[in-house]
């Protein structure tokens, strides 16, 4: 076996350093022009992303989201300057083809991590779109309570039993949500039975005109009294009344306050909110069958009692007899 002798290996070597060292001779003003554009655009995307942020913070409440938009505006400004400074070295095709693999990479990582991609997703297109804001008050997929924080993630709601739920945003995305606190008013329905005797037109007007004189009544133009139906022992009512809600007083509280308000102003006009009462009525057909058979029981049961109790007058009498003649 024959080995090339040392010049000849070291005229190789030397003829390949001088042919990279000319290359990177010849390549020095793209080099440094590259380096240049990537300073400037990098300039240029820090102050894209002060304007861009000023601006978003503007536009959307929430931080995060303004905070995630103007990250996105300053690596697209950064890319693209980077993407021409590699054009004058020639090596936007192998960045190219990085990216290309970064994208599968990213592809990969997303079907990996499905549920916290589409929570992020959820959260970025309800920062947008603003369904709620903070402090509101909300009710989805069994949450009801006021809205202490949202995330790119989740969302956190503090109940009325004082817990605090946190709630995935793709949850609230796709599900119905009720925002309370976005028209800033609700209606109470407050249900109540009078008597068959009292008159239904009576009841509902002295409700109304009581329920009219409150303070928390707003809307009182559509504060009214329905008949619902015909319960067991009472007609059943129905008043509907709107509030300022969220407000002060409170829901529990306007609640109550109506419930002892219906109660004292039908009380003061003599109409009776009556209780259950059983009645048994024999006269429908087959009645007088039924009366006359627990009748007979009944006389059975009694006689059957007499004839028990005179059976025991007639042992005691014997048993008197019987000690009378031992003495």
């Amino acid at each position: 076996m024959e080995f090339p002798e040392i010049d000849e290996v070291y005229k190789l070597l030397t003829e390949k350093l001088e042919s990279w060292v000319e290359g990177a001779i010849t390549l020095l003003p793209n080099i440094v022009v590259a380096f240049v554009i990537a300073i400037v655009f990098g300039l240029i995307a820090k102050m894209v992303g002060n304007v861009a942020g000023k601006l978003m913070r503007r536009t959307f409440e929430s931080r995060q989201i303004a905070g995630l938009l103007t990250s996105i505006i300053k690596a697209l400004v950064l890319v693209a300057g980077i993407f021409i400074a590699l054009d004058f070295v020639g090596l936007k095709g192998t960045v190219t083809s990085l990216l290309a693999g970064a994208g599968i990479v990213g592809l990969a990582i997303g079907f990996a991590f499905q549920d916290m991609t589409e929570n992020f997703i959820a959260g970025v297109a309800m920062g947008i779109r603003k369904p709620f804001d903070i402090g509101d008050v909300i009710e989805a997929e069994g949450v009801f309570g006021n809205v202490k924080e949202i995330n790119l993630r989740n969302t956190l709601v503090e109940t009325f039993y004082g817990q605090l739920e946190v709630i995935p945003n793709k949850i609230l995305f796709r599900n119905i949500l009720t925002n309370y606190s976005y028209l800033g008013y609700r209606r109470i329905e407050v249900p109540v039975g009078i008597s068959y005797a009292d008159d239904i037109e009576k009841a509902a007007q002295v409700i109304t005109d009581a329920m009219n004189d409150k303070d928390y009544v707003i809307k009182k133009d559509e504060t009214a009294v329905y008949a619902e139906s015909f319960g067991d022992s009472s007609i059943n009512l129905l008043l509907w009344f709107w509030i300022r809600y969220p407000g002060e007083p409170g829901f529990m509280v306007v609640r109550h306050d109506a419930i002892s308000t219906v109660k004292t102003v039908l009380e003061d006009n003599d109409i009776l909110i009556p209780f259950p009462i059983r009645t048994l009525d024999f006269n429908a057909k087959g009645g007088d069958k039924l009366n006359a058979m627990l009748k007979q029981r009944d006389e059975e049961s009694s006689s059957d009692t007499n004839s028990s109790s005179q059976k025991n007058g007639d042992e005691k009498a014997a048993d008197n007899t019987s000690h009378a003649d031992d003495e």
